[in-house]
């Protein structure tokens, strides 16, 4: 059977150990590898690594650095097919979403060849007499990324495209359910020019992610997963002085005026509430009509929509979606379908209980729809993640607008309407960090900055763009002067020259 193992040091660890964890193919519900599972002696034979190579990175010119990562681009696109087969094998979505996936993350490695001129200071002449200041911004030194098996690709590159543009070590540890990715991606770093050491792979699970915010020469810790294990991460990490952003879980509202293009938003919303089996922290699960009429249309429209939806294997490429990723989370949406029904809820479309021919035993869930949800229902103030979209109704706007801003997740938020003011009015006043004006899904394009607010992000810094190089270096403030006069017993002090 295939073994997953570390890559440390530019290679793999080859560690001896007892714990190992299976990798699933979600389509059969076979396991298809083990990955190894480290410990804190693993994480310091990658730290080690890490502090040997740093110093040495960081003081190469940022040019040289974009280089790299220009070529490490070229590879991972001409690479593109061979890794979206790998991602959705493990993952489970379908290769479409897999190369997405890795799109995603490539237009923050794009952004992160541009780190000559993000990385630059500041520079003030005559601040005071004969006095200039100037600031630059220098690596933090060693960080880590946790990342989530929903974006095995996009997130890893989204953290460790910007840490080491700027100059740092980065240390990624994926989830332990899709691993195979990253430690591919740190292969083609390394065969694009990057120092051994500067982008390594450690595997573990809540012991080594204990060992990593404990460790006293990681110096900043990116995380994205659930916000239970958010807070937890954010405050272990930076009760050990370190800086951490920590992203959290999601319930994204979409609210539906009713002068909206009902055709376009299902068909946003078959994307956007369906797409990648629902698991995206962007993902769209609740709908919300403003008003009865607008609800009654939305409906009628929705279910020969979501009944048309192809539930298929992740390399079927007429399948809108594939599997959800273990036979776990299967159970915890098939789960939920059932709590919110017992609350109340109207089950319009139960996609409980599907099964593939030849694929029995795969971790498929079909498309649900439910209507008459309030916010007094757990399955409402719950992130289900899985393919279940929610009707809350609303009679007004200001209803529209206090679900979302009151709602204890504020990730992202859309509204569909041909109304400018109102489209206006909604983004000025939700409580909300991202939000889409008719786009679904309002992800940031990678030169702007990603993050939520309320129980959907911990820190003060966002991922990507700017605020991504600002979370991966420390400014550092130079006050000089210069004084006129003399040195030497007279002789004036002059650079010296070739002679």
């Amino acid at each position: 059977m295939r073994l997953i193992d570390h890559f440390i040091a530019g290679g793999t660890a080859g560690l001896p150990t007892d714990r190992r964890g299976p990798v699933y193919d979600p389509n059969t519900g076979a396991v298809q590898a083990e990955v190894v599972l480290g410990d804190a002696a693993v994480l310091e034979r990658a730290v080690a690594a890490a502090s040997a190579a740093q110093p040495a990175w960081a003081a190469t010119n940022p040019q040289r650095r974009a280089r790299v990562l220009f070529r490490f681009k070229e590879l991972i696109e001409a690479e593109m097919a061979a890794l979206a087969h790998l991602l959705s094998s493990e993952h489970g979505k379908v290769v479409a979403d897999a190369k997405g996936d890795i799109q995603r993350g490539l237009e923050v490695v794009e952004f992160a060849c541009g780190i000559p001129h993000a990385q630059k200071g500041e520079y003030t002449e005559g601040a005071g007499p004969g006095i200039d200041v100037y600031s630059t911004r220098q690596p933090i030194g060693i960080g880590v990324g946790i990342t989530p098996f929903n974006f095995p690709a996009m997130i890893p590159l989204w953290m460790g495209a910007v840490a080491v543009a700027t100059g740092n070590a980065f240390i990624c540890k994926p989830s332990e359910r899709d691993p195979s990715v990253p430690v591919r991606l740190a292969e083609l770093f390394l065969e694009a020019g990057l120092p051994e050491g500067i982008f390594q792979v450690v595997h573990g699970d809540k012991e080594m992610v204990d060992a990593i915010l404990d460790h006293p020469a990681i110096g900043a810790i990116s995380f994205v997963g659930s916000s239970d294990i958010a807070q937890y991460v954010y405050s272990r990490g930076a009760a050990a002085g370190k800086r951490v952003q920590a992203m959290g879980g999601a319930k994204n509202h979409g609210i539906v005026m009713p002068d909206a293009d009902l055709d376009q938003v299902v068909s946003d919303l078959a994307g956007a509430a369906f797409g990648s089996a629902g698991e995206r922290c962007m993902a769209l699960p609740i709908v919300v009509p403003v008003g009865a009429d607008t609800a009654e249309r939305l409906k009628a429209k929705l279910i020969p929509a979501i009944e048309a939806l192809k539930v298929g294997v992740s390399t079927d490429p007429d399948a809108h979606y594939g599997p959800v990723v273990t036979a776990q989370h299967k159970a915890r949406v098939e789960d939920w379908i059932a709590r919110a029904v017992e609350e109340g809820s109207e089950l319009v479309v139960d996609g409980r209980g599907l099964v593939l021919q030849g694929h029995e035993d795969g971790f498929f869930v079909g498309p649900t729809l439910l209507d008459h949800v309030t916010d007094t229902m757990e399955s409402y103030h719950n992130e289900i993640f899985g393919p279940v979209l929610q009707i809350v109704r609303a009679d007004t706007f200001e209803e529209a607008v206090a679900l979302p801003s009151r709602h204890q997740y504020g990730n992202g938020v859309a509204i569909f309407t041909r109304n400018g003011h109102a489209a206006r009015e909604f983004a000025r006043r939700v409580n909300v960090g991202m939000v889409g004006i008719n786009v679904p899904i309002p992800v940031p394009v990678a030169y702007h900055t990603f993050g939520g607010w309320k129980r959907s992000a911990f820190g003060d810094t966002n991922q990507h763009g700017l605020e991504g190089v600002r979370f991966w270096t420390k400014v550092k403030t130079i006050t000089q002067r210069w004084p006129d006069g003399t040195v030497d017993g007279g002789n004036a002090f002059v650079i010296p020259t070739m002679g």
